[in-house]
């Protein structure tokens, strides 16, 4: 091999070399960031199912956060609209699962997507905890609701299956916070009702079990407007 040629050929394996070194660095960038988006997935996934403490919720940053949460929710969690809910009073393991199922589209709902996007779990916390320490404007029931609505949420309907109300939400409605049962008293009627109409066509479908679904199902329009009515007017002991 000629000494012209010797210079060829190690001018071409330099490039060769060089062109390896160029695509093994190209892996490695490529395989970290894909990596490192994982993670982070990962990472934000964690973020919005992990169970935490939600009793060290920081109620001064629960209250600066419900500022944004006011517009439909009132100041104090009680709402003007009635096809809002009240959050006043409400659990916050409840608030806070609902929250984080809007999050993680459990539960749909384009305008309370878009408000929990940059929410993380710790202000969840808070804002469950805030608005758990407020005062609910409980309200009053139709009279002539009152009958039919009270027999369905305290004794159900044998005949089609209901289940009574109070068995999860207890007798005065005050829900469950260990079992995540909402508290309902007080609560506008026209928002349970269209709670209930929605879970009768599964149009929402977040419930443990499918436990409001299968029963929601089973209720005709008046015993939904009788009973959302009924809760309304329910008051704690």
């Amino acid at each position: 091999m000629s000494q012209e040629q010797d210079k060829i050929f190690f001018r071409n394996f330099s490039l060769v070399l060089a062109f390896i070194a160029v695509m093994m660095i190209t892996f490695y960038l490529t395989a970290d960031l894909i990596t490192g988006k994982k993670e982070h997935h990962e990472t934000n996934k964690r973020e919005i199912t992990s169970n935490s403490n939600i009793t060290s919720g920081d109620l001064v940053n629960g209250k600066n956060l419900s500022q944004t949460c006011a517009v439909c929710h009132g100041a104090d969690g009680n709402s003007a609209n009635p096809i809002w809910p009240k959050l006043a009073g409400q659990h916050a393991s409840y608030t806070v699962k609902q929250l984080k199922n809007f999050k993680n589209g459990e539960r749909v709902n384009a305008q309370m997507s878009g408000m929990v996007a940059a929410l993380s779990l710790q202000d969840m916390n808070d804002l469950g905890l805030y608005f758990e320490n407020q005062k609910n404007n409980f309200g009053s029931a139709k009279s002539e609701s009152i009958a039919i609505g009270q027999k369905i949420y305290r004794g159900g309907d044998s005949e089609t299956g209901i289940a009574a109300c109070m068995a999860c939400h207890g007798p005065a409605g005050s829900g469950n916070p260990g079992a995540i049962y909402p508290s309902l008293s007080g609560q506008h009627t026209d928002y349970t009702a269209i709670q209930l109409k929605m879970f009768k066509t599964g149009e929402r479908n977040n419930d443990t079990n499918s436990v409001m679904r299968s029963i929601a199902k089973r209720m005709t329009e008046a015993q939904i407007e009788a009973v959302s009515e009924y809760i309304q007017g329910l008051q704690p002991r």
